[in-house]
Parts: C-alpha cells; structure tokens; sequence
C-alpha cells in the first residue's frame, strides 16, 4: 500500500456501501436497517447475509485460549447469540483480561472490553457466578452446559484441542491459522464430518461486509479483468519494539519495583494513570508461577547461544515455528484468502480458486537470533485465471510482503483489474480508481443495458461521492469478527446440510495451505506446484508427505 495525498479521492471511508452507489452495494438497504436499529446491539451479519437472527436461546460457550485473540472474540461477541458460559487459560493473566478487559490503552480496551463491560456485570466476584473459571481446558470439555467452544489457543494446539472438543461433542470455532500441518487440517475436517459437529475457522474477511462489496465490484466487472494483486503487511516493529516479543515476568517484576518509587513521590493527576498500570503489572507477574514446561513447552537454544525458556515458549509463541506459523500464518494468511476471495469473484460460480504455484523468500533482516521465525517475507503466487484451462497464459499474479522495521503503507491490498484499480486498506478504506489513474473522484453510473460503469471529475472538481448520515453514525466498518460468531452460532441453531460457517473445513485448509507451503518454499528456496490432492479432505496427499492420522469414515 501506499500513502494517498488529500487530493487523491477515497471513495469509502469507513463504510463502503455508502459510498459507490446503490446499483452496485446495498447502499438503502443499510441505511434503512440502520435507521430501524437493527444493528443496535448486534453485527449486520443477519441482516446483510440474509438469515434469522437468534432470539432467546443463544448456543452456550466457553471460551478456550484468552489471550491477545481470545480477548476479541470475547469482546466481538453478542450475548443475544453466544451466552460465554467458561473460559479456560493457564496463564492469570489472561483470565483477568477475559474478565477486565484490556487496560493498557483505549484503543486496547475497546478492541478487548472483557466479560464485565459485555454482561454489565459490577465485579469479577459477580461474573463467576456466571461463568465458570478452569485452569485445564479439558475440565472444560467435560462441562455438560457448554455446547460449543472457541479456541484461540497458540497455533500449534489448534488441532489437538478442535479434535478434543468436537469428539466431546462440542461444536467449534478456532481461531486462524486451521492447524499447524496440512495434515493436522486434514484431521480435523474428518472429525469434523465424522461427528457431526460444525467447525469454522476465524478467517473473519469472509464476513466482513466492506470486502464482499468489493468482490461484488469485481465480479460486476466494474475494474474490467483482473489480472494483478498487491498485497503487503509492513510493521515498524524493531528490537526492544516488539509487539510479538511481549515482556517476561522477570523483566515485569522490576517494572512493578520501578513503578511502585514512583508512586510514593507521584503527582495527584498522575496516580490514576500510575494505579492502572500498577494493576496490569501485578496482574502480568503472576504469569511467573506458571510451570509451562507441565503444559508441553520446550525451552530451545538458539545457535547464539539465545535460550528460550518453556515460559517465554509460552508467552511469545508466534516467535517459534514450534508452535507459530510466523509471517504467513498470523498475517499472509488473510490478505491471501482476501486475494482468493477476490480471484474467485472472476468465476460465473464464485467457486474459491486455489493456486498454481508459489516462490519465495524468508529472512531475518532486523531482529537478533531471539527466534527462529523470519522477519521478512516476500511471496509470489500464481492463480488461474478465467479461460485458464484452455490458455494456460491466462493467469493472475498476486505479490506479497510483510515486513518487519518500517511500516510504511500499512496493510491492504491493491487489486489491478483493466478498467480500473480497487485499493483495500486496514480493512476500513477502500478507494476505487479507473484506468491507472489515482488522482480522480469515481462515480458509479450505468451504462447501455443497466451494465455498471466508471466515471470521473477532476480531482476538487465536483464533489465527493456522497455518503449516507445514518451509515456514516453507525461508526466503523465491522472487521467481522462479529459476524462470524454470530452466522456460527447461527448454523448450530440452525442444522442443516446447507447452513455451513463461510469458513468451513474446505475453505479454511485451503487457506492454511497456501500459507503453510509458502513456508514451505521459502524454507527449501524452491518454487513450489500446488496439487489439488492437497486440497482435498478425503486424500491423504500433504505437501510435506505427512499423512492424516485420522482416518477416513
């Protein structure tokens, strides 16, 4: 992505059905739900995907994983379709954010707001009368009460878990990645269909409403064929400003120390802000009783000499292949199901398309031998596209990057079609452009036939395209966090053959593949073919040559 100056148009700011036009979006459609107070309260999922809300009997939850993501599924839920019956950490930490939410900031507050805030409840003492509180996930499990779980555990315990759960007949929503392996995405789909439990995967763009008008944009040809995507993820983050590498126990407990002189010589206006952090750091220190090694984390000893200890495994585990997936999996993996998504716009079906192949590179530019996880990743893949089968030339290339030491652009995705260039960014802009140019306005008009068309004014030539009050009052665009809970909780009150998670086995394993082999070709320094077999639940075929243990029913 790239930084647009004030005199280049952002046609959606914020939400983007107001802004294009309402041939083309559900522009009056919103805002009449909107004004009517449907979303009060609730995602739009219901509305704009056009199933039944749930009333009166949301399916019963606990909560398995509430750490950083844990925290926002709980703060993203509705309590009118999930009651969170339990939770389940080892680390108090986290269960004192999945109470009180996260007090580090307002921004950290809002995205993490806790139990409390969601059930208005005055006290922690109050909320576990409501919600029961287990240290060992599989006590959990045993809880007749709870009919569904939502994991959102380190990558590697996605599988074992899911598994666990579904055997103990408990539907499932995990967080992304799948699993760890193709194999291990392989298992769980068959346990999948072997119990008859739903499982949905939190790749939340497939119900995020900003990016399925922008497929619906494409797949109205309104940007012409596309034929090129940019995608990137670029972070600032240096030594010593890492969010990944979050702060040890230790090093948190001479932090209180610190903190603790400093409030007996504080300013009056200074000690709400001082007491609030006193509170986090009396909280984050309580992580040092854990013994992690008991749970299954490994100290490691980098070829520096680096040790890494079973706790700090078990804190920065996105740091570690072990038990993270790096780059790929916490970041490529949605802006390449973002990509998918949009490739797959192109077909008359809407039918996801999986990719050809993929070449890469992976290397740690920036940070010391404190990981093992690259802190660059630059990937190329090709997809088909229409008329593939009979034009092998016919192809759609998607570049990707994520980087670590300068964060210029942000995160987004540039789609080149060629009539005109669709820009996604932080998933809550999108700009539309015709042609190649980026200093003109867009108008949506029709053509002969009621065919969309692009138009233009001269940049502070004509005014913007105009954005309904009400959508605008509605606040930010959802990142369907959300929607997805809620179209899960949904289908499990609502079993049937056609009432699947958009993000069901198939879908999710064919984006942890995409991932999982770029890895792959980055670590082996090849250009890597897809194979269909792969894709395939039923085949016991996985990139690596490691098959399913599970076996097929």
């Amino acid at each position: 992505m790239r930084n647009l100056t004030p005199e280049e148009v952002t046609v959606g700011k914020g939400n983007f059905h107001s802004a294009i036009g309402s041939d083309l979006t559900r522009r009056e459609f919103l805002q009449g739900t909107i004004a009517a107070g449907v979303v009060s309260g609730a995602g739009l999922g219901a509305a704009y995907f056009g199933y039944q809300q749930i009333t009166g009997d949301p399916v019963r939850v606990g909560v398995i994983g509430t750490g950083d993501e844990g925290s926002v599924l709980i703060g993203a839920h509705t309590p009118q379709y999930v009651q969170v019956m339990a939770i389940a950490d080892i680390r108090p930490f986290n269960i004192y954010r999945a109470f009180h939410g996260d007090e580090s900031s307002a921004s950290a507050l809002k995205a993490r707001p806790g139990l409390l805030s969601k059930y208005d409840w005055k006290s922690e003492d109050e909320a576990k009368k409501h919600v029961k509180v287990y240290g060992d996930y599989k006590e959990l499990l045993k809880d007749p009460d709870i009919e569904a779980v939502i994991i959102a555990l380190p990558l590697h315990l996605h599988a074992p878990v899911a598994i666990e759960a579904m055997q103990a007949g408990k539907h499932v929503l995990t967080e992304k990645l799948m699993a760890h392996s193709v194999s291990q995405c392989k298992d769980m789909g068959r346990v999948s269909r072997q119990t008859g439990k739903l499982l949905a995967t939190g790749h939340q763009r497939h119900y995020s409403i900003l990016y399925d008008n922008a497929k619906d944009l494409i797949h109205r040809g309104l940007i012409g064929d596309l034929h090129h995507i940019r995608a990137q993820w670029h972070r600032g983050n240096l030594p010593g400003k890492d969010s990944w590498q979050q702060p040890l126990p230790e090093q948190l407990t001479k932090d209180l120390a610190k903190l603790n002189e400093q409030l007996a010589s504080a300013k009056p206006g200074d000690m709400e802000k001082l007491m609030t952090k006193k509170r986090i750091l009396e909280q984050q220190v309580k992580d040092a009783d854990v013994d992690a090694a008991k749970h299954g984390y490994q100290q490691t000893t980098r070829p520096s000499g680096y040790v890494c200890s079973p706790l700090e495994e078990l804190i920065r585990w996105r740091l570690w292949n072990r038990t993270g997936g790096g780059l790929m999996a916490e970041l490529g993996s949605h802006q390449l199901d973002a990509s998918s998504i949009f490739i797959s716009a192109m077909n008359e079906k809407g039918e996801k398309v999986q990719p050809l192949r993929v070449s890469g590179i992976g290397c740690r530019n920036v940070f010391p031998d404190d990981r093992d996880i690259d802190d660059h990743v630059h990937c190329m893949f090709e997809f088909p596209a229409p008329g593939y089968e009979s034009d092998p030339a016919k192809r759609i290339v998607v570049s990707y990057s994520s980087i670590n030491g300068n964060g210029y652009g942000g995160y987004g995705e540039c789609v080149f079609g060629t009539k005109g260039t669709l820009i996604l960014e932080r998933e809550q802009e999108v700009m539309l452009f015709k042609d190649s140019s980026t200093t003109t306005n867009i108008k949506v008009a029709k053509g002969k036939g009621g065919a969309p068309t692009l138009d233009t004014t001269d940049s502070g030539g004509g005014p913007a395209a105009a954005v309904g009050k009400q959508a605008l009052e509605s606040g930010p665009v959802s990142r369907g966090y959300t929607e997805e809970i809620e179209h899960w909780a949904w289908c499990i009150r609502n079993p049937s053959a056609e009432n699947q998670p958009k993000c069901k086995p198939e879908v999710a394993m064919a984006d942890a593949i995409i991932a999982l082999v770029s890895n792959q070709a980055m670590a082996e320094r090849r250009l890597i073919e897809f194979k269909k077999e792969w894709f395939d639940i039923a085949s016991d075929e996985t990139p690596n040559g490691v098959p399913p243990s599970v076996k097929n029913a």
